[in-house]
């Protein structure tokens, strides 16, 4: 009897065990980028993302102006390995009022441009 007792809580620790960590996974989703702002022109702004994104080994593939929001489509370069291009990907700068705010900016290439504006 007490053999399976003891069994009957290994189980039961096991389990409890096993739902801590399905809670855990789920909790882990995509993060959604920050927003910035700053007190710069737009020209500007879009000047120092194009700089700071070759920069980092990026290829800018165009820049769409959409009333006062600009689009930026880049894609990574292929960094001299020959394993091609990756996939493309966009950085939305709008115009509210005096303020350049950055959406949908990955952190590490966010930080760079931070670096650039506040100079």
């Amino acid at each position: 009897m007490r053999a399976l007792r003891h069994v009957l809580w290994s189980c039961l620790a096991v389990v409890a065990l096993l739902g801590t960590f399905a809670a855990t996974a789920q909790a882990q989703g995509k993060v959604k980028y920050k927003q910035k702002h700053y007190t710069v022109t737009s020209d500007r702004a879009v000047t120092v993302t194009r700089t700071v994104l070759t920069h980092r080994g990026y290829n800018v593939v165009r820049v769409e102006r959409v009333g006062a929001t600009q689009i930026v489509y880049y894609r990574r370069g292929n960094m001299g390995r020959g394993k091609g291009k990756g996939p493309i990907q966009r950085m939305v700068i709008r115009t509210v009022r005096d303020r350049v705010i950055f959406e949908d900016a990955e952190p590490d290439v966010l930080v760079d441009i931070d670096i650039k504006l506040n100079l």
